[in-house]
């Protein structure tokens, strides 16, 4: 399927030319991971602390040791003391089982996300590869990438949305459709933030201008911030953070205050910025930031 190049966030379908589906998800390779009870190693650890029956759950200061949240005591301590929430219920006994995969839980109010079954990965895409996995005219292509993890190369990954070829910056690659789908779809309002180089000096007029929004060929435009970074006779930088996603945003919104983009990086998706990752290199999300993006979806 051709790769359409104006792109430059997130479409509502990103899996339209990916390499598997949703519902083929379910059969896919997982990331190598045991169980909460394997992958324990907690010296608090007691010996007699047995397996719950099918159905009963987890001890809940288990579960926070095992998403390495704390220690088993240390976790007992937040839970004493009022920091843990299971399903919007502040816990204070021990020993409160839970299930995971389906209880939504937090400490100090942030979302502690279940034990991964999926693959989460930010990528830093270079400028000049296509935001699909494959490319029937043989571009380079996201799928291209090679990964310092073997074990991510064999997966079978969605994009979630795109940018466009010539920009380069955060995108993210998973196995899980639903995120994908979620995280795309303009119901979610999920922020992204760009940081644009353009042509000339850009004046507190034209900073004014685009805060209080503009109208464009397909409709007006109000970003949720505008920041200046620097600025000189020829050249600028300014990051604009917007949730909503049209073709080419960013680059017609300076083209209509005549100030062209020269180069185009995205920075940020939600919580997770792309900070000091290098050029066509990924890393996974941390648990805060996929806590937080699941919490942003529904999920």
């Amino acid at each position: 399927m051709n790769d359409h190049d104006d792109r430059e966030v997130d479409e509502t379908n990103p899996l339209e030319d990916a390499t598997a589906t949703p519902e083929q998800d379910a059969a896919m390779p997982e990331q190598d991971s045991m169980s909460p009870e394997q992958e324990s190693t907690d010296p608090d650890q007691e010996s007699t602390d047995s397996e719950p029956v099918e159905g009963e759950g987890i001890r809940l200061q288990k579960v926070l040791a095992t998403a390495g949240v704390a220690s088993r005591r240390h976790a007992e301590a937040m839970i004493e003391g009022g920091r843990v929430e299971v399903n919007g219920e502040l816990v204070l006994e021990q020993g409160r089982r839970v299930h995971p995969e389906r209880d939504t839980i937090r400490v100090d109010g942030m979302r502690i996300p279940p034990p991964r079954r999926h693959v989460y990965l930010v990528v830093n895409k270079p400028r000049g590869v296509v935001s699909t996995m494959v490319d029937p005219e043989g571009r380079p292509t996201l799928g291209d990438i090679q990964f310092d993890k073997p074990s991510w190369q064999q997966l079978r990954l969605f994009h979630v949305g795109r940018l466009d070829t010539d920009t380069e910056g955060l995108i993210i690659l998973t196995n899980d459709g639903e995120f994908a789908h979620r995280m795309a779809h303009p119901k979610y309002k999920v922020p992204k933030a760009y940081l644009a180089e353009v042509e000339g000096l850009l004046d507190n007029r034209i900073l004014r201008r685009l805060e209080k929004g503009l109208r464009l060929d397909d409709g007006p435009v109000k970003p949720d911030k505008v920041k200046l970074v620097m600025r000189s006779e020829s050249r600028s930088l300014v990051e604009i953070t917007l949730h909503e996603g049209r073709n080419r945003i960013v680059r017609r919104m300076m083209d209509s205050v005549a100030h062209p983009v020269r180069k185009l990086s995205r920075t940020a998706i939600g919580p997770v910025r792309l900070g000091q990752l290098p050029i066509g290199e990924a890393r996974e999300l941390t648990r805060d930031e996929l806590g937080t993006l699941l919490d942003a979806v529904d999920m």
